[in-house]
């Protein structure tokens, strides 16, 4: 599961984008990977791993109601 969020305000030149998206591991957990930075660039990248895909859906709609809070909007 992925999901795309941008944010863009040509009048402060910001052109953002926001990645996150689930991915199992050799290890059976499951790792929630999040990328952001400027739209074009290969940004910045953190991974998250939790023990089982519930843990990581709660945290990845964390992290979206977050990054909604501050002005993204899912493409």
């Amino acid at each position: 599961m992925t999901l795309l969020m941008h944010r863009v305000d040509p009048a402060k030149n910001s052109y953002r984008f926001y990645a996150l998206s689930l991915e199992p591991t050799l290890f059976g957990d499951v790792a929630l990977v999040r990328r952001w930075g400027r739209i074009g660039t290969r940004g910045r990248q953190i991974i998250e791993l939790h023990p089982d895909e519930g843990s990581a859906s709660t945290a990845m709609l964390r992290h979206r109601l977050k990054r909604q809070r501050h002005g993204y909007e899912a493409l």
